[in-house]
């Protein structure tokens, strides 16, 4: 019978334990491709098939790796992610009233995209850091995020732990029906900005008035004139 661990994985977690889930998960939370959501996944059958490892643990090391690397990736992307943009956007089309709509949308729906974003590969990359660029406030990011990061890892990890190998190639087809349904919300998304794009700035410009740096500076101060997030 295969073995549902990968070689070099099974000989990781038997040497390092958790700090294997932990490092892995948070490297990849902090926007750098890793398997880290794979490191999850063979700890958990790991521990269902061998004992070796426990698996409420194995949970709270993903969740803390997610947590952990999902704040630095905020950090990142708060300390020099709106720079970047601001800098090079007009390479690709993105002067400073799309800046702003991007800015104003992130911020009405932005802990949906953190919150959810665990669930998706490519979020799972760059949801925090796009939150950082967004200047999403950091208490609420905190909050989206832990509450993702936990609901994934137990959610997985008990899957994982349950059902084993047949979890692990379930999770295949998630991946494939997942990325079908985030290309076609994507799609849909950029049709509907196309069409209303125009409102849509000048609702952001209503909202938020003048520069938008006078917005980013408030971000360690005055919170007064920041829109309100609809709780999903």
């Amino acid at each position: 019978m295969m073995d549902p661990v990968p070689h070099d994985l099974s000989r990781l977690l038997a040497t390092y334990g958790y700090w294997v889930v932990l490092v892995f998960v948070m490297i990849e939370s902090t926007g750098v491709p890793f398997p880290g959501e794979t490191a999850l996944l063979a700890a958990a059958i790991y521990a269902g098939t061998t004992g070796h490892l426990n698996i409420a643990l194995v949970v709270v090391a993903a969740a803390a790796g997610a947590i952990i690397g999902d704040n630095f990736g905020y950090w990142i992307g708060s300390e020099g992610g709106y720079r970047l943009l601001h800098r090079y956007g007009r390479y690709v089309r993105l002067d400073d009233r799309k800046l702003k709509l991007g800015f104003y949308l992130f911020r009405r729906h932005g802990g949906k995209v953190v919150f959810f974003g665990r669930f998706v590969s490519i979020l799972r990359t760059w949801a925090a850091f796009l939150a950082g660029t967004n200047h999403m406030p950091w208490r609420r990011f905190f909050a989206f995020n832990a509450a993702g990061g936990i609901t994934w890892a137990a959610i997985y990890g008990a899957g994982g732990f349950l059902l084993g190998d047949t979890f692990q190639r379930l999770e295949g087809t998630y991946r494939l029906v997942t990325g079908v349904l985030v290309v076609a919300a994507f799609v849909v998304l950029v049709l509907f900005l196309r069409k209303n794009e125009k409102r849509l700035e000048e609702q952001a410009e209503r909202e938020l008035p003048g520069p938008l740096e006078d917005y980013l500076g408030r971000r360690r101060g005055d919170r007064g004139h920041e829109p309100t997030e609809t709780t999903p």
